[in-house]
């Protein structure tokens, strides 16, 4: 009987604390940003850091849309993870936060990153005090109710009243955005906050990658929510929105991953999102 034990890949999940006595602490051109734009973490931390007005302070590197060493992830990374983990046992995939004083990763968690940008450099409040737990079950939503339900709606390796019950959750979940953006441009007040960068992101997932294995009457239904897709595209044309939205590297990656069947709903874009999007010349480097 084998006494061997799996490998167990170590968690990179360092926090930016408020002072020194963190380590990891707010510090102008200290840290960096490694995002591909094509992974709906990179789209939302790539966001949030435009809202911040972070251009100047904590630069960023956008990776291509699919990794360069392919399961070992991205050449560019690698340094960085073998510096944080010796013989690093898994990929060297993105979102990254580097720390350029040591030359190692301060997280590789998507929450955590965006939490930490929002709360420890200065820029405008996108997680107000208060509005934490709306901001969680905003998330929640997303994840269970949008996300989640549009990708078992579209698998054909389930029944069709399994991809029914999933396409109804989705439309209960559309129909309750619909409502809270009947008297708002935003979801928790006047001005965005983290609740609206990632249903944003969810949304552009629901129509440049989800949509692609729907039928044309789940599409049909889905665009009937017309309130959250005038959501949609005026976030769109907000340039800490549209200027990230690389539909190539999306498609790119979709196509990549994915090996179920294209249906109906694949030719049936709901938003341009092309058209709404602001150019990407201002693209931080």
């Amino acid at each position: 009987m084998s006494s061997s034990f799996p490998s167990v890949e170590p968690s990179l999940r360092g926090r930016i604390g408020h002072d020194a006595r963190s380590g990891y602490y707010p510090v102008p051109h200290r840290y960096r940003l490694h995002l591909a734009l094509s992974c709906p973490d990179g789209l939302r931390i790539a966001v949030t850091h435009s809202l911040l007005g972070l251009d100047g302070t904590l630069p960023v590197t956008l990776l291509p849309a699919l990794p360069d060493a392919g399961d070992d992830g991205y050449l560019a990374l690698r340094p960085l993870y073998e510096a944080s983990s010796h013989r690093h046992p898994g990929p060297a995939t993105p979102p990254v936060l580097s720390d350029g004083w040591s030359g190692r990763i301060v997280s590789t968690d998507p929450a955590g990153i965006l939490t930490d940008l929002a709360r420890r450099f200065a820029g405008p409040d996108l997680s107000p005090r208060g509005a934490e737990t709306a901001i969680e079950t905003v998330g929640l939503l997303c994840e269970r109710s949008i996300n989640g339900p549009a990708q078992r709606a579209g698998r054909t390796d389930t029944d069709t009243a399994a991809r029914a019950t999933a396409l109804d959750v989705l439309m209960d979940g559309l129909a309750l955005i619909e409502r809270r953006l009947d008297d708002r441009d935003h979801l928790l007040g006047e001005e965005p906050t983290l609740a609206d960068v990632r249903l944003w992101v969810t949304l552009v997932q629901l129509d440049t990658v989800h949509r692609w294995h729907l039928d044309a009457a789940a599409v049909h239904r889905i665009a009937e929510h017309t309130r959250v897709w005038a959501y949609a595209r005026r976030l769109a044309g907000h340039p800490a929105f549209g200027r990230h939205l690389a539909l190539d590297d999306i498609a790119l990656r979709h196509h990549s991953r994915c090996l179920g069947r294209e249906a109906a709903g694949a030719a049936m874009q709901i938003v341009d999102w092309a058209e709404h999007a602001q150019p990407r010349a201002q693209q931080p480097g």
